[in-house]
């Protein structure tokens, strides 16, 4: 059982009380268990058979004995009896973009729609717009909503992939066969979704390392199974396919199926115009055939006149021009992160107190935390009046003294209205130590006057950074329509900052606009938006975003010490 089989039902829970009208409260408890143990660290089971469950943010004696159960059985009576009560088929609806539980108990009782195909057929003949509270635009918009569920089915986030990628390749390392492992393909180029798992290894005895690899203990399925390539399913329904080659080869082959595949074909081109031919074997003379390199990507990518390049680098989008002049980027890396700046506590709606989060954030060589919850418009998530930020405040402020080697800021999320106005006056807004400015309501809006509510906040002189500027949540929220050129001109101009959102469900801004941002002289900040400690270090994935947007330590706000962030913000 593994953490991310616990989360998934921990949601479905969550979906299946939404939809029967249960308290929210209820509902809240078990998507905000879900949502932690997804990105847990430690291991599920081992906690279990620790009974430390309720050491967990969230976790209560009920919670811990349902996931007891499930870990220990494999089976949950409690869904399994929600479930005889409910149509299957309205479970599914629900997952997809712009329709919640109200919505799907509304159309099953009105239209008896209880599967996706029922939802397309009636979306498609124009009945959904005759429904009270629905309309054309609804209607288009669920449409676009199943749009968007299959474009990205089959398909999972980057972190999960990773986690389980990484377990994988730490086994493989493990079998005495395997000489060198790595990962491949578009995990290792850390894109913000992945299809499947690929590995590579090289070997003197790769039928001993497929004999290994398929005993790997999350296994479910052997699919196919050969002397250098096997593929599997994992018991989360993802596919892993390990590659087997010689160690001459394994540069070469490690550079072919890393991708991305324009940046290979241009690479071979490249090969080609210097007299070589470039595969997955190695690089090798056009005439002769004969061997060159391939030991290593770096041998290979010499030999042709290039540098070493980043496999975050590798989407063809000028940097082989850029190896062969060395005018390649020294990549941002997480050693040089010094602190999160968008952290929620229990202030707001976050699991943890700012203790806790200090103790954290020190444990992790931080050396400055920000402390980022909501505004006071942001009711559901407990956002904060005046008063309770004076009162905060002071907490920091006697927090502070147990934590001389970190600093602890005071940030807000502070929602842009739809005027473009923000929902602290300045009084306010200049007790914090630095202003997100953000979206959470009315994102309906056309491109022009989304725009125009978004720059109108960065005018404003206290916002700092723009948070998740698209709010696209992927597989589950298309982004707002927003021109993000015009965005990224007047974060220059007003020197707003613009978050890479490092949560794994958002990753925004995406890698193509940070890249368009940093070319334009704006500075980025990375923000976790936990909302527990365990998030904190979902850095990882805002790092591996901002790579593969060309950032440089210099271009990311979080390298800076306490003294330089407080000077590039007074200045």
């Amino acid at each position: 059982m593994d953490n991310q089989q616990v989360s998934s039902l921990l949601s479905t829970i969550a979906d299946i009380l939404d939809l029967r009208g249960e308290m929210s409260f209820k509902v809240r408890a078990y998507r905000m268990a879900a949502q932690m143990i997804e990105t847990l660290d430690s291991d599920i089971t081992t906690l279990v058979h620790e009974n430390r469950l309720q050491e967990l943010p969230g976790i209560g004696e009920a919670l811990a004995k349902k996931i007891t159960e499930y870990v220990q059985t494999g089976k949950l009576a409690y869904l399994e009896d929600l479930k005889k009560e409910t149509p299957e088929g309205l479970i599914e609806l629900m997952q997809i973009p712009g329709l919640g539980p109200r919505k799907v108990a509304f159309m099953y009782k009105s239209l008896g729609i209880a599967t996706v195909q029922d939802l397309k057929a009636a979306a498609a003949e124009g009945k959904l717009r005759e429904l009270k509270g629905f309309g054309e635009i609804t209607e288009r918009n669920i449409l676009r909503g199943i749009q968007l569920r299959e474009k990205t089915s089959g398909r999972v986030l980057l972190y999960r992939a990773y986690l389980d990628g990484t377990a994988i390749l730490t086994f493989l390392k493990d079998c005495p066969a395997v000489i060198d492992a790595s990962l491949a393909g578009s995990l290792r180029r850390m894109k913000d979704t992945i299809g499947d798992i690929d590995l590579l290894v090289s070997s003197k005895h790769p039928e001993e390392v497929m004999n290994y690899f398929t005993g790997y203990p999350l296994v479910d399925t052997v699919l196919a199974k050969g002397e250098t390539k096997t593929s599997v399913v994992l018991k989360n329904q993802l596919q892993v396919d390990l590659r087997v080659v010689e160690e001459k080869s394994y540069g070469a082959a490690l550079l072919y199926f890393t991708g991305s595949k324009d940046h290979n074909v241009a690479l071979r081109s490249l090969a080609i115009k210097k007299g070589y031919k470039l595969n997955e074997y190695g690089l090798f003379t056009k005439d002769t055939d004969k061997y060159l390199a391939g030991r290593s990507e770096a041998e290979v990518y010499k030999k042709i006149g290039c540098e070493y390049m980043d496999p975050e680098l590798r989407e063809n989008r000028g940097e082989i021009e850029a190896a062969q002049t060395h005018a390649l980027p020294r990549l941002v890396t997480p050693a040089d992160i010094k602190g999160d700046f968008h952290v929620h506590s229990l202030w707001s709606d976050g699991n943890d107190s700012i203790d806790t989060i200090a103790h954290t954030a020190q444990s992790l060589g931080y050396s400055f935390i920000g402390i980022t919850d909501h505004s006071q418009s942001l009711r559901i998530a407990n956002g904060l009046t005046e008063d309770r930020i004076i009162k905060k405040l002071e907490e920091i402020k006697k927090i502070q003294r147990s934590y001389p080697e970190l600093s602890i800021l005071c940030g807000t999320e502070c929602d842009i209205k739809p005027d473009g106005s923000l929902d602290y006056p300045s009084r306010t807004l200049k007790m914090f130590d630095f202003v997100y400015i953000a979206i959470h309501s009315t994102f309906k809006m056309d491109i022009d006057t989304m725009t125009t509510r978004i720059i109108t906040a960065m005018h404003n002189d206290y916002a700092t950074i723009l948070a998740h500027p698209t709010q696209r949540l992927i597989g589950q929220r298309e982004p707002i329509a927003v021109d993000l050129d015009k965005v990224i001109k007047a974060a220059h101009d007003t020197n707003t900052l613009l978050e890479i959102n490092a949560f794994p469900n958002r990753l925004d801004l995406d890698d193509i606009h940070a890249k368009q941002a940093i070319e334009h002289g704006v500075t980025l900040a990375i923000g976790t938006d936990s909302h527990n400690v365990t998030q904190l270090p979902n850095m990882h994935y805002g790092v591996a975003t901002a790579r593969r947007g060309w950032a440089e330590a210099p271009d990311i706000l979080n390298t800076k010490t306490p003294k330089q962030i407080q000077k590039f913000l007074e200045g």
